[in-house]
């Protein structure tokens, strides 16, 4: 109980005040490693960002506060950037680091931002929430793939 506790705790304070809920099948902690595993159906939501993935791995500093978050396997997102972007897409791994507020989309990664219709594919695609930045590359199945759906003046 105690475990659960300080991890609710350490999770809470990434939030910066907004709520963080993480459900699964399992979960398991080990506080000395600071390393919680979120395993079956992983379903995490903070405010307008949603993740889904068979398996969550919570890493904590030695304050007990989130420093990063790994899904592995059929993840799903919906993320919104400060500067109110919304995305949604896939991954087979995604990393999201909280002191640079950036994501890391790796293996078959689709991207796209939902508002302006934009799109991206590739093996690598980071993002960073707070500045809006992105960058992609192709690694092993080939180019990046980005779509812009342009409109035509008639």
């Amino acid at each position: 109980m105690k475990k659960i506790l300080v991890l609710l705790v350490a999770v809470s304070s990434l939030a910066l005040a907004q709520e963080l809920k993480i459900k699964a099948a399992s979960f398991s902690a080990d506080e000395m490693k600071g390393i919680s595993i979120f395993d079956g159906n992983v379903s995490m939501v903070k405010n307008h960002d949603e993740l889904y993935a068979s398996k969550v791995t919570v890493y904590t500093d030695k304050e007990n506060k989130p420093t990063k978050f790994v899904a592995l396997g059929n993840v799903s997102f919906k993320i919104e950037t400060k500067s109110k972007a919304k995305y949604t897409g896939s991954a087979n791994r995604v990393v999201f680091l909280t002191k640079e507020k950036e994501y890391r989309f790796y293996q078959n990664v689709h991207l796209k931002q939902i508002d302006e219709k934009k799109e991206i594919q590739g093996d690598e695609v980071v993002l960073n929430i707070t500045t809006g930045k992105a960058h992609a590359t192709g690694v092993n199945k080939g180019p990046v793939i980005m779509i812009f759906d342009i409109p035509e003046k008639e």
